[in-house]
């Protein structure tokens, strides 16, 4: 994902006017002479920067902004609507080689197209030579800002990070009859779940059709971008599944092995079974809903769109929600990762791009971090910015976000993300429907898969 860019577009908005809250005014000045490596020079220019029309974007506009005052540079950001935003800088930079913007914050799954294409500059000295590298977490810097991943080489520096992770109603799990019950039916006490069996267990309990209360929302849409993909990948890595052989991107064989198919199985019948009626077109926006209404226990979805569930006048819940990370399988732990990178535009003048480098430098300072993370929804891939009361007392789904940073994964980030992306999309909300069994489904995108990366050069 993450990400899911031109999905966001009404919950964006909703977040942006009426739940973030702009907390940079409480954190440390903007930095002096040392923000930008040596004493500010007079007229040091403007600095452009793109990004799509959300509340993390007025975050990064206000620092940005504070960081220039400081440095005598002027900052203009950009705010794109979600829904234009991928067609904007897709036509407007990459098709048409535009130096409009010196900054974009692309979407994990451009970095293939940005590096490949050449629209994006080659950031990897100014990335590892960054004193506090360390601090950040290692599937955020793979994921989002390295291409090809495992290669070393960086198209991007961290900006905004976000997992996929699950909220819950505490009154239900802490009311003492459903625990008795519970305990009853399972033997064990009624609690957040840590595997995916136990979320089975737990979803399948509150499934109470006469009661208008269901076990859990998932993400199933075949149409919303990238939202049965996300959903599941986080399952069929706990079940010891992949994409593909990294080292060859062979697929068949390794897509739909046994394991692969067992994940597939196991969501499918968790989508069919716990989840409530004519929710095979869930995303965002309707597992928001699903929760913010009292529909279900449960609901999957990206820390960013979270503080939705805090408000009370749009979750009438808000003050016994909880949040966990995505829980574990046979065979480990993973978390869909959301998110966006700074990257520098290769059209940008070389002053310019320098000047960029200088306020990324600043921004990716731990200090700076910290401010960033101390605003519900703005997402910190530097540990060190996620440790603390102050992060984890400014909002109550920070620790479980915390807790989903070595979690991460990602869908492929190639250039041809987007035909490898229609046809998981297509086969899982096929099986999840009925319309494919999941053995045909995981075998249909292996050989999708293989045509594509073949015919790209990739698969030999």
């Amino acid at each position: 994902m993450g990400k899911a860019l031109a999905v966001i577009v009404v919950i964006a908005a909703v977040v942006a006017a009426a739940v973030l809250l702009t907390r940079t005014d409480r954190a440390p000045d903007a930095g002096g002479a040392d923000a930008t490596g040596g004493a500010p020079t007079a007229a040091a220019g403007t600095l452009t920067i793109a990004w799509a029309q959300w509340a993390p974007s007025e975050v990064l506009e206000k620092m940005a902004k504070e960081w220039g005052k400081t440095n005598n540079v002027t900052v203009k950001l950009t705010q794109i609507p979600w829904s234009d935003y991928a067609d904007k800088i897709f036509t407007d930079v990459f098709t048409g080689k535009s130096a409009t913007y010196d900054i974009v914050v692309g979407d994990s799954q451009w970095l293939g197209k940005g590096a490949d294409e050449g629209h994006y500059a080659d950031v990897t000295d100014f990335v590892t030579a960054l004193p506090n590298l360390k601090e950040y977490g290692k599937s955020a810097l793979a994921y989002f800002c390295e291409y090809p991943t495992g290669s070393g080489k960086y198209f991007a520096a961290p900006c905004e990070t976000d997992a996929l992770g699950f909220s819950y109603r505490k009154d239900l799990f802490e009311d003492a009859k459903e625990q008795a019950a519970f305990k009853a039916k399972f033997n064990r006490d009624l609690a957040v779940p840590t595997t995916w069996q136990e979320l089975r267990d737990v979803a399948g309990f509150f499934q109470r059709p006469d009661q208008n209360l269901y076990g859990v929302a998932l993400f199933t849409n075949s149409g919303g971008y990238d939202a049965v993909t996300m959903g599941f990948q986080s399952v069929m890595w706990a079940w010891g599944g992949a994409y593909c052989d990294p080292a060859t991107y062979k697929v068949d064989g390794v897509l739909n092995s046994a394991k692969g198919v067992q994940a597939l199985e196991f969501y499918t019948e968790l989508c069919q079974n716990c989840t409530p009626p004519g929710s095979t077109n869930y995303y965002h926006s309707e597992c928001l809903k699903a929760f913010q209404t009292g529909q279900v226990a449960m609901a999957v979805n990206y820390f960013a769109l979270m503080p939705l569930l805090v408000d009370e006048k749009m979750n009438k819940f808000a003050k016994s929600t909880g949040y966990f990370a995505c829980p574990k399988g046979p065979e480990g732990r993973f978390a869909s990762l959301g998110g966006q990178g700074l990257s520098i535009i290769k059209y940008a003048k070389p002053e310019q791009q320098e000047l960029a480098k200088k306020f990324i430098a600043w921004f990716l300072q731990t200090d700076q971090q910290k401010r960033w993370a101390l605003n519900p929804g703005c997402f910190s891939a530097n540990t060190e910015a996620l440790k603390g009361d102050a992060f984890l007392k400014a909002a109550p789904f920070n620790q479980a976000f915390a807790d989903s940073l070595p979690l991460l994964r990602d869908f492929y980030n190639l250039p041809e993300h987007a035909q490898l992306l229609e046809s998981t999309q297509k086969n899982w909300n096929g099986a999840i429907v009925g319309t494919i069994s999941p053995q045909a489904a995981m075998d249909a995108i292996a050989k999708d898969h293989e045509t594509i990366l073949r015919k790209a050069g990739r698969l030999k």
